[in-house]
């Protein structure tokens, strides 16, 4: 037992409050080994676990996902399939978030006294109106300068 972290280490060491570590136990994410006392006590691998939900979400998966990326034995097990289909949808979301960028700095610097008269602003409105800004929906295309 002397390799074993209590839940107070664990949520130090990790920087994940204790109520999200008995959340993500509940979950199936997690499994703690035993308890001292009333603390619950994880293997030395918990914080390697820990890191591979928190990448996990960063890179948009829901935690029933994660957990199903958890083999029986505790070990990752990860379809690459989903893999490169959540890192296309990163993309496509990087690609709109550039277009609204560019589109955004465009009308900052726009030599147009109105931003309704300038054809740079008024694409991206259209994207706007037709739900192409919003995640999840078809990518506007980027704004460029005529400059």
């Amino acid at each position: 037992m002397a390799n074993l972290l209590d839940i107070a280490e664990v949520a130090r060491l990790s920087g994940t409050p204790a109520s999200t570590l008995r959340y993500y136990e509940e979950k199936g994410l997690i499994a703690s080994v035993g308890r001292r006392g009333l603390r619950r006590l994880f293997g030395p691998d918990i914080l390697q676990r820990l890191a591979l939900i928190a990448l996990g979400q960063a890179a948009g998966f829901k935690l029933d996902e994660i957990a199903r990326m958890f083999a029986p034995g505790g070990q990752p097990d990860i379809d690459r399939q989903l893999l490169q289909a959540q890192a296309d949808q990163l993309q496509r979301r990087i690609d709109r978030l550039a277009a609204m960028r560019d589109g955004l700095r465009h009308a900052a610097q726009c030599p147009e006294t109105h931003h309704l008269n300038c054809p740079v602003f008024q694409r991206l409105l259209r994207a706007a109106a037709l739900g192409m800004l919003a995640p999840g929906q078809a990518e506007a295309q980027p704004a460029r300068s005529r400059s």
